[in-house]
């Protein structure tokens, strides 16, 4: 119905822009997602309800489905030595036998930790107090959470599917998608090397910010309203 119906269409990453025209022969528009500049803030209420100071943790916001990759990120985490625990943010999207599993992957680490569903303040000094963040996906249309990952001056680690590639450039870590050998080399190459994080870190905030502006995003989707 999109293809043959509608006015124009809005994609969210030149990947699936060359799909429908490749596929079907249908010119979209591209108009990316957007992120705000975040307040970087203190670790109070993780440190109090999970024990977490800045700099402790590697972190992953996501819904936990299959095709975001968290039981690759387990298998990885549970292979290499650090004393960085790692914390999985996000709860089940009609999921519940693969947070089972991920569950059992991770019942042996007493290091990882599930926080279920957080937002709000939580979620800001989730992002605010990271050593690491990881997207390790199969599969994205164009992700906020690594939007915000960068926004907040985060060094990010993320599968090399186009869809992260083509937001982070040079200003993140990638590795084989599906590959857990690949990610957990990766995840300990970081772990050992506070420079190379903190080379990450540096710019990756102004970076995407002057990428992806929201108000640039809201005049280019204006615009479009208004061309229909």
């Amino acid at each position: 119905c999109a293809v043959r119906r509608a006015d124009e269409i809005i994609v969210l990453s030149e990947n699936v822009k060359n799909y429908f025209k490749e596929t079907y022969d249908r010119d979209t528009v591209f108009v990316p997602n957007g992120v705000n500049r975040p307040e970087v803030i203190s670790p109070e209420i993780i440190t109090e309800k999970y024990g977490l100071e800045k700099d402790g943790y590697i972190s992953v916001v996501s819904r936990l489905t299959a095709e975001k990759g968290i039981h690759y990120l387990i298998d990885a985490y549970n292979q290499i030595k650090t004393d960085k625990k790692l914390v999985i943010a996000g709860d089940t999207s009609d999921t519940d036998e693969y947070v089972e599993l991920l569950k059992q992957k991770a019942k042996d680490n007493p290091n990882i930790i599930f926080t279920g569903f957080i937002s709000g303040d939580v979620l800001h000094e989730v992002y605010s107090n990271a050593y690491l963040v990881t997207l390790p996906s199969d599969i994205e249309g164009m992700s906020l959470s690594l939007l915000e990952a960068l926004a907040y001056g985060n060094a990010v680690l993320c599968s090399d599917i186009p869809e992260n590639t083509l937001v982070t450039e040079n200003k993140a870590m990638h590795f084989r998608k599906s590959d857990v050998a690949d990610l957990a080399n990766k995840l300990q190459e970081l772990c050992d090397n506070k420079k190379l994080v903190n080379d990450l870190k540096n710019g990756a905030a102004e970076f995407i910010l002057n990428k992806y502006n929201w108000d640039d995003v809201a005049a280019t989707t204006h615009n479009l309203y208004k061309r229909v």
